[in-house]
């Protein structure tokens, strides 16, 4: 339990550090259009009693200020460092429904984690809190326990259920600050994380983070699959009721919906969004030698299929500056953040197995309305910081009084399971040149296979103002079962805004896909690269 725990944290508490400082900076904003109720998604009829109490309980919440939870938690907790808080650990004997397959255990609060949260379970009695008591987790000899009262509520939980293997009930998914929740599907260990709600991401305003602040948790029948859960989300702007509906599997399925009621005025809204961490990779650049490792990601690309359907693959990077990607095309099919690169030597990490990072795909119900999917990335100078965030954009603002649903599934996979048949880009590396770049994509996959052995295949690329392709080569590739294209780029010479601004080249934008004569046989590879000086 306790490598459960320092998995978790060396990448879920980032988020709560890096984010809100450097989102903040960002600078760029949206402009805001009409008024009114707009619904995003098919929450469909209510019929869940549960989930109509939390929507009560939401709405009245967002017609009274928000109150910060943080102030009811003692200074002693909220002086704590993270050894400290790593110490603590829950007594897996104490766990809600301990021997069922699915068992509930708690994160104590403390560290980072400053907003308790109060956890609900309903049975065939009825509901009932589970309360904070001290007696529920080991100390590791410190005196902690005797400063603790039984009223500080938790960090958050998790569930565990026997996932890899009948003999041990694994960590499923965990609930654990701010609004922030990963899962995990059969042999994989926490990477990124989604979250309930982003608001004003990458926006001059800077950045709020919603938390979830209660939870009721549904005790499962006996023999049943899957788990469903509730969350009351809070925030200066917003309030909302969620439901979550967790089934356990090689790939689990989270189905999310939710009932936002908005408080303040929202420029922006990020709907599903993911969050991520990208140190460097083959289509960054290395690290020189410094590391050992020769990749360090959780994610290294965003994967679209958009409704005109065409599949898109845009490579992460870690950029010297922010970097902001608008995806429009109107509701794709789905989105996600991925780790296509599972091979363990690509990583050589025994400890924190970057190859066995799970994907996230998000697909949404119903009609979510006008809009466009967003990417930021961010500088981030370790492996600790998340600096990748994905989300999908309404297209105007909010306003107080506004009620929003939104239902969407997230599926925690491997990316060995792809989402598509279609030839996808394999790898892509950057031959960095003093005019320009050499960029290496190889395509792969079974649509080669079906392909007649003289079908002549035909690159299409594009590249943005401020470059030129000068050439462009396409090589059959036997040793990965596919095609290498060799795109040349060469910088445009120096214009006007070379002189006001000197150090801050626009980012080119790249784009290519293999077609036959009649079609594309490959997802289309999409790049930002940065020109800089």
């Amino acid at each position: 339990m306790h490598n459960g725990i320092e998995r978790y944290h060396r990448t879920a508490c980032r988020s709560l550090l890096v984010l809100g400082i450097l989102f903040s900076l960002a600078g760029v904003s949206f402009a805001a259009s009409d008024k009114g109720v707009k619904n995003v998604g098919n929450g469909g009829a209510v019929v869940r009693a549960q989930f109509n109490d939390v929507i009560a309980r939401a709405k009245t919440l967002s017609q009274s200020a928000f109150q910060d939870p943080a102030k009811d938690l003692p200074d002693i907790l909220k002086k704590i460092g993270y050894d400290q808080w790593r110490d603590i650990r829950f007594k897996p004997a104490r766990s809600l429904w301990a021997g069922q397959p699915f068992s509930i255990q708690f994160f104590h609060p403390g560290f980072l984690y400053q907003h308790p949260v109060t956890v609900h379970y309903v049975d065939r009695e009825g509901q009932h809190q589970f309360p904070f008591s001290a007696d529920l987790f080991d100390y590791g000899g410190g005196d902690l326990k005797g400063h603790l009262t039984d009223d500080h509520g938790f960090a958050g939980f998790r569930v565990h259920y026997p996932l890899n293997s009948p003999a041990y009930a694994d960590e499923l998914v965990a609930f654990l600050g701010a609004s922030y929740f990963r899962a995990l599907g059969k042999d994989l260990a926490y990477g990124l994380s989604a979250r309930g709600l982003a608001v004003n991401t990458a926006d001059d305003a800077g950045e709020e983070f919603p938390l979830f602040r209660e939870f009721w948790i549904m005790r499962p029948a006996p023999g049943a699959r899957a788990i469903t859960l509730y969350a009351l989300l809070d925030s200066e702007s917003v309030t909302g009721a969620y439901e979550f509906t967790v089934t356990p599997g090689e790939e689990t399925e989270m189905k999310v919906e939710s009932v936002l009621f908005v408080r303040k005025h929202i420029q922006k809204l990020g709907i599903a969004p993911l969050t991520s961490m990208f140190f460097y990779g083959e289509a960054s650049g290395f690290k020189g030698d410094t590391d050992f490792r020769p990749e360090i990601h959780d994610s290294d690309g965003l994967q679209v299929h958009a409704r005109s359907g065409e599949w898109l693959w845009h490579p992460l990077v870690n950029p010297a500056r922010l970097l902001f990607n608008a995806f429009g095309g109107g509701q794709p099919f789905g989105f996600g953040l991925m780790q296509r690169d599972t091979k363990f030597d690509h990583y050589q990490d025994l400890e924190a197995r970057y190859d066995r990072r799970p994907s996230v795909w998000v697909t949404p119900r119903g009609d979510w309305g006008k809009g466009h999917l967003e990417l930021v990335q961010l500088p981030t100078p370790t492996e600790y910081n998340d600096n990748i965030v994905a989300y999908w954009v309404p297209e105007r603002a909010f306003e107080p009084g506004d009620t929003v649903t939104c239902a969407y599934t997230l599926a925690w996979h491997s990316a060995s399971h792809r989402q598509s048949s279609t030839g996808y880009v394999d790898a892509t590396r950057i031959v960095k040149k003093s005019d320009g770049a050499m960029f290496i994509i190889d395509f792969a996959g079974d649509e080669f296979k079906t392909l007649p052995a003289n079908q002549k295949l035909t690159p299409d690329v594009w590249v943005s103002r401020g470059a030129r392709i000068t050439d462009t080569q396409l090589i059959q590739n036997p040793a990965a079962g596919g095609w290498r294209l060799v795109l040349h780029v060469q910088w445009d010479k120096a214009g006007f805004m070379d002189g006001v601004l000197p150090n801050q080249k626009p980012a080119i934008e790249l784009r290519a896909f293999l077609k036959d004569n009649t079609r594309a046989v490959t997802e289309t590879w999409s790049y930002t690269y940065e020109s800089l000086p």
